[in-house]
């Protein structure tokens, strides 16, 4: 299903962000992302002056290396296309993030190390969905068959092996909900279906037990 037809317009900007996972030959993983914006008219800017339609604003990439438990082994970042010649030196602030790892607390370890003038603010915006893709990549891989194929290719499951303990991700978004199919379906142990509320004619007689014919 798609969006409705808009109103009548005029394109302006163009945002792209493209993430990628790989695995590696010496078994580490390498997720990429990149990101670009272009205008679709002529404009000026104050230090490369007169710029083209499509002419790259911003022009960002981003390696993290990582291991099988999400920890950051290396960080490589690229700016072919900046609109200011200072916006290079943010790049080394990025190693910063070496042994970090994605998961819980990777928001918060991001702001740290490359928060506010530390850091380059689309740079900075790549690496949540980055850390999302990280997790489709890996956990992905795991829980294959092992040559990375999956049956039917269904999107797989988070892990979670302890049964005790509900799993991170429920209520995390609709889809987990834990008063929702999915849970029900693949985790029925921390399945909650809501409550039934009694119609107001039960409610006002405690002793029925179904509702009388008129």
């Amino acid at each position: 299903m798609d969006l409705p037809q808009p109103a009548p317009r005029r394109h302006m900007h163009t945002r792209t962000i493209h993430c990628e996972g790989f695995r590696r030959d010496d078994g580490l993983w390498d997720i990429e992302a990149r990101i670009v914006d272009m205008k679709t008219f002529a404009y000026h800017e104050p230090i490369r002056g007169d710029r083209k339609a499509g002419d790259r604003v911003h022009d960002m990439i981003v390696r993290l290396t990582i291991t099988d438990d999400l920890e950051v082994r290396d960080v490589q970042v690229a700016m072919p296309a900046t609109p200011y010649p200072t916006c290079q030196q943010a790049m080394p602030a990025y190693q910063g993030l070496i042994g970090k790892r994605i998961g819980q607390g990777w928001r918060r370890a991001v702001q740290e190390c490359v928060g506010g003038t530390k850091g380059c603010t689309h740079v900075r915006e790549l690496l949540f969905p980055m850390a999302t893709v990280a997790f489709q990549t890996v956990v992905g891989w795991r829980e294959s068959d092992g040559n990375g194929s999956v049956d039917d290719g269904a999107t797989i499951p988070p892990k979670h092996t302890d049964d005790t303990e509900q799993p991170h991700f429920i209520d995390g978004c609709k889809g987990w909900a834990r008063n929702g199919e999915m849970v029900a379906r693949l985790y029925p142990r921390f399945y909650r279906p809501d409550p039934v509320t009694p119609s107001p004619d039960l409610a006002s007689d405690p002793h029925s037990s179904t509702r009388r014919a008129p």
